[in-house]
């Protein structure tokens, strides 16, 4: 076997040692162009034949290196990772007692909650103090290789029984653990070689729990500010309060509903939670004498089929709801703002006609009979047909869209008869306490499975387009999500087993060369976790299901 290997890295290339560490080899580029200090930050791993490769792992072939920055997805989740690693080595030392739940984030924050107690402000000032000592110290993250009875073993005599009990459904034999201040833990995926690059961060107290806070994309060397979000955290609790009333708050509680056969009834109460939640939102527009509902919201949160729910409720209360959506505002292609690259920018707010949308929303609450335009995406033009709309007495009109709350929307119309509703999958079930399942993953299998059936996209295509609307959220969407008078949460805790079994073949297919593979086996690692849910249990899903707005036989748009 040759001593040397050959490795490329930003068009350069070198010959180097043969089990060299990946963090000593980037040291040998550091005389060219591909030199790690002309990164837009440091480089915290890199893509390695479609792998992630740690800081601290061999090079033992020839191999094209990609550098994962803080300005990575990757790169952001590693960050997160053994960020959390550090806060938990903390706990450990100060507060041994006490157990932790992640819980959903907050910003570019993680909220964490006490299961146990609470976090004083004196106590997160000794957390932060503690973390901030660890890192001086550059303690490394010590990676071993356990077997899975092992560490099933160990996580029971630690007395983590969530994650003992997730590992019994992980197909691999063997896991890679960490060591880091008297700590071993588990963490799904790759983790930064020693605590000293971990500068950038900060507690904020959130009684009783605490704020982690990490950096944004565009300022990798500071914690982001917190920015408080009242609303999106008591969504996130009644979520919470959900899973108690579910039973359901890791993946080993949904697949112990599956083995024992009660996951039917599961999906019954799931339902019922949303129906209730969404009667209560349509007694509070009526109550409000609102004449204009925006319901707003990111990709693939189930704002139409929301939508449609919400105007069967009204129509209970003796309302005559109208629908419109915005995507008919659109103008014509040529007529589209441009990315960058000179592509279509389809999540721009001015991709809206929004002079013409004023006038229609104006007219309607006029009183007058409006021509209402519709959009021919066929032909990504404004329709020649045009459909009329008059607005009556107890006729609100419901406006869905991911523009909803904007201000160039909103501006113009009287406040006093708009309600707002934030629309998304807000907070699901974790892998266990320690490990959260993050939203944006969810969202994009449901926009993966809905694309394949109703649009014939394969996963690779949902893959490439998600990066540009993620862009658009953090931009458009995310920024007015406090406006809305309500937060709806989307999520269903059943939904993963019924997703896997409509992605996860296909997202096997997807070859270790492909560029969308590091994102296939991020999804697939979540749903190696969870046990299929057989084809009787699709029967159980509602036809008027969010849900089914993505897996198929929706009442409002399959079911003729």
């Amino acid at each position: 076997m040759p001593a040397t290997i050959h490795v490329s890295l930003n068009g350069s290339e070198r010959d180097i040692p043969r089990g060299i560490r990946l963090q000593d080899a980037l040291r040998l580029f550091e005389d060219t162009n591909a030199s790690p200090g002309g990164q837009a930050a440091p480089i915290l791993a890199c893509m390695s034949g479609g792998r992630v490769l740690e800081l601290s792992g061999q090079l033992d072939g020839d191999t094209a290196l990609i550098p994962l920055t803080y300005q990575h997805e990757e790169g952001r989740r590693l960050y997160e990772r053994s960020l959390r690693f550090l806060f938990l080595a903390s706990m450990k030392r100060l507060f041994p007692g006490m157990r932790v739940r992640m819980q959903h984030s907050v910003g570019h924050g993680l909220y964490i909650k006490p299961q146990n107690g609470a976090l004083s402000h004196e106590d997160v000032r000794a957390l932060e103090k503690d973390m901030r000592a660890l890192v001086s110290e550059n303690l490394p993250f010590e990676k071993e290789e356990w077997t899975r009875q092992q560490a099933i073993a160990f996580f029971e005599a630690e007395g983590w029984q969530d994650k003992a009990e997730l590992l019994r459904y992980r197909p691999k034999e063997t896991i890679p653990m960490y060591r880091m201040a008297g700590l071993c833990e588990y963490f799904y995926g790759a983790m930064l070689p020693s605590t000293g690059m971990l500068t950038a961060f900060q507690l904020k107290p959130h009684h009783p729990g605490v704020v982690l806070s990490a950096p944004s994309p565009e300022h990798p060397d500071q914690p982001a500010p917190y920015v408080p979000r009242k609303k999106f955290l008591r969504v996130f609790d009644e979520s919470q309060r959900w899973c108690s009333i579910l039973g359901a708050r890791n993946v080993s509680d949904v697949n112990r509903m599956i083995k024992d056969g009660k996951i039917r009834e599961f999906i019954r109460v799931s339902e019922a939670l949303h129906d209730r939640s969404i009667a209560a939102i349509a007694d509070d527009i009526v109550k409000r004498q609102a004449r204009i509902v925006m319901i707003f919201g990111p990709s693939s949160s189930g704002k139409t089929t929301f939508a449609n729910r919400l105007a069967v409720h009204l129509r209970v209360l003796g309302q005559r709801p109208h629908l419109i959506s915005l995507d008919d505002f659109y103008r014509n292609r040529a007529d589209l703002p441009l990315e960058a690259d000179g592509t279509p920018d389809l999540e721009h707010v001015d991709a809206l006609d929004i002079p013409c949308l004023t006038r229609c929303l104006e007219g309607l609450l006029s009183g007058e009979t409006v021509e209402m335009p519709l959009y021919d995406f066929k032909r990504s033009c404004r329709s020649e047909e045009t459909h009329r709309m008059q607005l009556g007495q107890g006729e609100p009109l419901l406006v869905e869209g991911i523009h909803g709350m904007n201000d160039r929307i909103v501006s113009e119309l009287p406040e006093q008869l708009m309600y707002g509703v934030y629309v998304s999958a807000l907070g699901c079930i974790n892998l266990d306490d320690h490990n959260r399942i993050r939203t944006t993953d969810v969202r994009l299998l449901r926009r993966m499975v809905r694309d394949m059936r109703k649009r014939n996209t394969s996963p690779t295509e949902t893959i490439d387009m998600w990066p540009k609307v993620r862009a658009g959220e953090e931009k458009w969407i995310f920024p007015y999500q406090e406006r809305a008078d309500v937060m709806f949460n989307t999520s269903l805790h059943y939904e993963l087993p019924i997703l896997k079994n409509m992605a996860y073949e296909l997202l096997l297919q997807i070859p270790p060369s492909a560029p969308q593979y590091l994102t296939a086996r991020r999804l697939l690692k979540v749903l190696h976790y969870f046990l299929p849910a057989t084809g009787p249990v699709m029967e159980e899903i509602p036809p008027l299901s969010i849900l089914r707005e993505f897996v198929g036989d929706s009442a409002f748009y399959d079911i003729h």
